[in-house]
């Protein structure tokens, strides 16, 4: 594999990328709490990373590059296409970009772009009369907005791992998980019993298969 165009160093390319994601999520989450914030700051971390090894330094390239070239030693290091690692450990001998795993991702992100936009539809309108977010999303998880989180990062996990990312993925999991208990210790001491009935029926992050009926707040 081999790229006339240079691969990285393309640092007004990480400027762009990371402006546009980071634009997308924060117009669909609209961080306003503390907890909110945090979310949203180390979802902002993530994506910097990301970007900057995608189109800036390929730092995981370089601190992989002789295990590479030694297992894989026709394999161009510092085209575009060696950065979506998982074709390459996996053998498919296919253009990255129209492969299964690239097609996934993009599913998987625009799927978590979508949550987060409608989790802060019901959210914001909860909020403005003052009830619990019962509806749409929150009907079927407690925590949508976190989770669309969760799966914008490891849509791109599957389209571009990193030895950053990696590592941040779980940290920033279980910080999602910490702030969501934080967050329902509010929300009891604001709706007491209604909100714990809520919480009973109603699962954190993953959804059942079978729907179950909302509490009305």
């Amino acid at each position: 594999m081999t790229d006339a165009a240079p691969a990285y160093g393309l640092w007004g390319l990480v400027i762009i990328n990371v402006a546009v994601f980071l634009i997308f999520a924060f117009s669909f989450s609209h961080p306003k709490s503390p907890g909110d914030w945090r979310a949203f700051g180390g979802f902002s971390a993530f994506i910097v990373a990301l970007f900057v090894e995608m189109y800036g330094f390929p730092l995981t390239i370089y601190f992989l590059s002789g295990w590479l070239l030694t297992r894989y030693p026709g394999l161009d290091l510092y085209s575009h296409d060696a950065g979506h690692l998982w074709e390459t450990l996996l053998g498919l001998n296919i253009n990255p970009h129209f492969g299964p795993l690239h097609i996934l991702s993009n599913i998987l992100i625009v799927v978590g772009f979508i949550l987060l936009s409608a989790s802060w539809n019901v959210l914001f309108k909860a909020q403005k009369k003052r009830v619990i977010a019962t509806t749409g999303p929150y009907a079927r998880i407690r925590h949508p907005q976190y989770m669309g989180f969760i799966i914008i990062m490891f849509g791109f996990l599957l389209q571009w791992p990193t030895i950053v990312t990696l590592i941040m993925f779980p940290i920033l999991v279980v910080m999602y998980a910490r702030l969501s208990l934080w967050e329902e210790k509010q929300m009891v001491k604001t709706f007491d019993d209604a909100y714990e009935r809520y919480r009973k029926q109603t699962p954190a992050f993953i959804p059942r298969l079978s729907s179950s009926q909302a509490v009305q707040s």
